[in-house]
C-alpha cells in the first residue's frame, strides 16, 4: 500500500537514517513555527506598527492554513507522491519565510504567514508516510521514537529559541533561519528519500475522468477552507467592530453557508475528504470534539501570557520564552516516560482525565494571578496543564483510528490532526477577542499600574474560558468515548495515514 518507487526502503548501514534526518527536519521545522512567534509578538508589534489584531492573525493563520488544507495535502501526496509533495512543501515554506522575514507591514507578514501554513500542510501530511515507506522492522520503531521525541521537543523549543533569536538577533531572524535548514532538507530529501505513493501509484494521466485531479475532493477542500476562514474572520471582527455590524454578520452567515456546501459535497463525492457517517458514531465524533477542545483550551492563551510577561512584567524575549516552559517540558516528560502505558489504558480515561488536568491547570492562574503577580504564579497551573497534555495526546490519535472502520483509519487520523489545528485557531480567535476587550478599556495615556490590572483581568478571563472549555471536553469523553475503543498497534509504529499524522504522537 505504501511502497516506495523502487520497492526498497533506506539502504542499509549508517546511510540508512538519511531520511530521518530529512522528514524529522521538515517536521521539526513546521512545529517550531507555531510557537516560536509567540516571544517575538512585542517586537514585531513595534518594528511594524503592528495592531492586536494583526499579532492575532500571524499567530491565527499560520494554523488556519495548516488545519485547512492537511486533508487535502494528503489526497494529494497519495496520488503525486508524497517524496514530490514534501519536496514542494519544503520550498513553499522556504519561500514564505523569506517574504516573512522581509515584510514591510503587518499585512504582507499575514498573507506570508499564511503561504507558509499551506507549505507546512504538505510537510506535515507527507511526512509520516515517507518514514513508513523508508525503514522497516526495528529501524521503523526507531525512526517514529526520534521523530516524535523531536515533534515534543518542538514545543517546548519554539518559545526559548525565538526569544534567543528576537533578542540577539532580530525578531525576522525567526522567520530567516529556516531557509539554510529547509535546504538541507531538501537537498537530503532528494537524494536519500524514496519516493512512495497511496493505493493507486499508477493513475497518474491527463485524460479526462482519469485524471488524479478528479480523484481529489476539491469542492470539499474549498468548502471548508472558506467555513474555517470565514468563521475565524467573523470571530475577530465581531470582537473588534461589534457582533452586529454588516461584516462580522456576513463573515459568519458565510461560514454557515460554506458548511452546509461542505455537508452537502461530502455526502455526494465519491472520495470526500471526510466521510460524515464517522460522525455518527458517538465515541468518533466525541473525540473530534475532544481533539478540537483540547487545542483550544490548552495552547491558545499562552501567546496572551507571552505579552504580558514581557510588556508588563518587563521579561526579555528569552526569559519570556523560559516561563512558559514548564508546560511543554512537563508534557514532553509525561509522554516519554508513560506513553506506551497509556496507550494500553481503555482511551476515555488518559483523554478524558488529561483534558480534567489542562482544565484545573488553565483555572490554577485564574484563582492564583493579581495585580502584584509574577511569572512564577504561572507555573503551577502550566505545571498541571503539561501532565494533562502529556497523558492525553499520546492516546487521542490512535483513539480516533479505533473508533473508525479499518479502511477510514487514514482518514480519520488526517480528521483528528485537522480538528487539532482548527482548535488552535479558533481558540486565538475567541480568547483574542476577550482579552482584547479587557484592554479596551484601558485610556491610552493609563498608568502602568492600570494598564497591568488590564492585563490581568484579560489574562483570567481567558484562563476562566479555558479552564471550562477543557473540564466540559474530558466530562463529553469520560461520558460518550466506548471503553472498546482502542487505537491499533499500542506501543507499535503508528499506522500510516494519507494525512501524515502520527498514530500516538
Amino acid at each position: 500500500m505504501h511502497s516506495n518507487q523502487n520497492g526498497r526502503g533506506a539502504p542499509a548501514g549508517p546511510g540508512r537514517w538519511w531520511p530521518l534526518v530529512a522528514i524529522t527536519l521538515g517536521n521539526f521545522l513546521l512545529l517550531v513555527d507555531v510557537t516560536i512567534v509567540n516571544s517575538a509578538l512585542p517586537r514585531i508589534a513595534d518594528g511594524l506598527g503592528a495592531s492586536f489584531t494583526a499579532l492575532q492573525w500571524v499567530m491565527d493563520v499560520y494554523a488556519l492554513a495548516l488545519a485547512a488544507l492537511l486533508m487535502v495535502a494528503g489526497s494529494a501526496a497519495d496520488l503525486f507522491g508524497r517524496r514530490r509533495l514534501y519536496v514542494a512543501g519544503l520550498a513553499l515554506f522556504a519561500l514564505a519565510s523569506l517574504a516573512c522575514g522581509l515584510a514591510p507591514d503587518a499585512g504582507v507578514l499575514v498573507a506570508a504567514r499564511a503561504v507558509q501554513g499551506a507549505g507546512a500542510a504538505a510537510m506535515f501530511a507527507t511526512n509520516t508516510p515517507l518514514l513508513m515507506a523508508a525503514y522497516q522492522g526495528r529501524d521503523r520503531g526507531v525512526a517514529f521514537g526520534v521523530w516524535g521525541g523531536t515533534s515534543g521537543a518542538a514545543a517546548a523549543i519554539g518559545p526559548v529559541l525565538g526569544g534567543l533569536l528576537t533578542e540577539y538577533v532580530d525578531w525576522r531572524a525567526i522567520f530567516l533561519v529556516n531557509l539554510p535548514l529547509t535546504a538541507v532538507a531538501v537537498w537530503i530529501t532528494l537524494r536519500r528519500v524514496p519516493e512512495s505513493y497511496g493505493d493507486l501509484p499508477h493513475a497518474r494521466t491527463n485524460s479526462v475522468g482519469g485524471s488524479p485531479l478528479s480523484r481529489i475532493d476539491w469542492p470539499g477542500a474549498a468548502a471548508f477552507t472558506v467555513c474555517a476562514g470565514a468563521l475565524t474572520y467573523g470571530l475577530m471582527r465581531g470582537g473588534e467592530r461589534g457582533w452586529t455590524e454588516a461584516g462580522t454578520l456576513a463573515a459568519l452567515g458565510g461560514a454557515v453557508l460554506a458548511l452546509l456546501v461542505f455537508v452537502v459535497v461530502e455526502r455526494r463525492v465519491r472520495r470526500p475528504l471526510l466521510d460524515l457517517g464517522l460522525l455518527r458514531r458517538p465515541s468518533f465524533a466525541a473525540l473530534m470534539a475532544a481533539a478540537l477542545l483540547l487545542q483550544a483550551a490548552a495552547f491558545p492563551y499562552l501567546t496572551f501570557v507571552g505579552l504580558w510577561v514581557q510588556n508588563v512584567l518587563g521579561l526579555s524575549p528569552v526569559q519570556g520564552g523560559l516561563a512558559v516552559t514548564p508546560m511543554a517540558l512537563t508534557s514532553l516528560l509525561v509522554g516519554a516516560l508513560g506513553g506506551r502505558k497509556l496507550q494500553q489504558l481503555a482511551p476515555q480515561l488518559p483523554i478524558g482525565v488529561g483534558l480534567l488536568l489542562v482544565g484545573v491547570g488553565a483555572l490554577l492562574p485564574f484563582a492564583l494571578l493579581g495585580e502584584g503577580s509574577g511569572w512564577a504564579t504561572l507555573v503551577p497551573g502550566l505545571t498541571v496543564s503539561g501532565l494533562g497534555i502529556g497523558t492525553a495526546m499520546p492516546v487521542l490519535v490512535s483513539a480516533s483510528l479505533g473508533a473508525a472502520p479499518p479502511q477510514r483509519a487514514g482518514m480519520a487520523s488526517g480528521a483528528v490532526n485537522t480538528f487539532r489545528q482548527l482548535g488552535y485557531a479558533l481558540g486565538i480567535a475567541v480568547l483574542g477577542t476577550v482579552f482584547a476587550d479587557a484592554l479596551h478599556g484601558t485610556p491610552s495615556a493609563a498608568s502602568r499600574r492600570a494598564v497591568g490590572a488590564a492585563y490581568v483581568s484579560g489574562l483570567t478571563d481567558i484562563m476562566l474560558i479555558s479552564g471550562l472549555v477543557a473540564l466540559a471536553a474530558g466530562v463529553l469523553v469520560l461520558a460518550v468515548v466506548r471503553r472498546g475503543t482502542t487505537g491499533p498497534g499500542a506501543g507499535s509504529a503508528p499506522a500510516p495515514t494519507r494525512s501524515g499524522a502520527p498514530a500516538g504522537v
